[in-house]
């Protein structure tokens, strides 16, 4: 005769939490910005061919941390997402907001039904036009989303990087003030990060129907001397 092990749903729903949260915590938190002209995203990221920011859209960029196959099978749906819908329709109805619902409903289908959760958390970015405003956008990962006012920050040390950048960032700057900003809430008082180790890229009009631009070490150490 077979035994069964009675798990209670508050506690399979914490396992599940502790378990999703662990793994986002091993990764480098991520840092988006709105300054003046667009919105930069800021990352801690060693690697030269494993990208944390990414295009999405014309004008919306993807950010994730946590398990990088997880969160870049993501990213690659969303994209899917962007096309089909800008086809469907028009490339005018491709918004952040119904993007950042999709990601949420297939974060909590997977943390409520899932074999195991997803490691990520992630951002979702737009920048504003003539129809639709400037936003950020913070989905977690058990799907719940944050509508970020001026800045967001995913990953394990979020709590003390929003914390650093909430002081610094009490009113909107230029691109090089806010990267700079944005580099310190990520290093902390404690340490430095080397240009090499950062990823950067922006979203701002530049004339061009695509906004999204990523920075080379060369662009970003200039700028940071500013």
């Amino acid at each position: 005769m077979s035994n069964y092990f009675y798990v209670s749903p508050e506690q399979l729903i914490k396992d599940r939490a502790e378990f999703a949260q662990k793994g986002i915590a091993r990764g480098r938190s991520i840092v988006a910005a709105i300054y003046d002209v667009g919105i930069v995203l800021v990352a801690e990221n060693q690697s030269a061919s494993l990208n944390k920011i990414s295009e999405i859209y014309d004008r919306i960029a993807f950010a994730g941390v946590g398990k990088y196959n997880e969160f870049d099978r993501l990213r690659e749906a969303g994209i899917r997402w962007a096309d089909s819908t800008g086809y469907t329709y028009s490339r005018e109805d491709v918004d952040v907001r119904a993007l950042a619902n999709y990601y949420a409903q297939h974060l909590g289908d997977m943390f409520t039904e899932g074999p195991k959760p997803l490691e990520v958390e992630i951002l979702v970015a737009q920048l504003g036009g003539i129809v639709r405003p400037t936003k950020l956008y913070r989905v977690a990962y058990e799907g719940t989303i944050a509508d970020e006012p001026h800045f967001a920050v995913v990953g394990g040390e979020s709590d003390s990087i929003r914390a650093r950048l909430a002081e610094a960032e009490q009113e909107v700057h230029d691109l090089a003030t806010t990267l700079r900003n944005a580099v310190a809430a990520l290093a902390g008082p404690d340490r430095e990060i080397a240009v090499a180790d950062l990823e950067v890229a922006v979203l701002e009009d530049r004339g061009t129907r695509r906004t999204f631009l990523r920075l080379g070490d060369e662009q970003v150490a200039q700028l940071l001397e500013q």
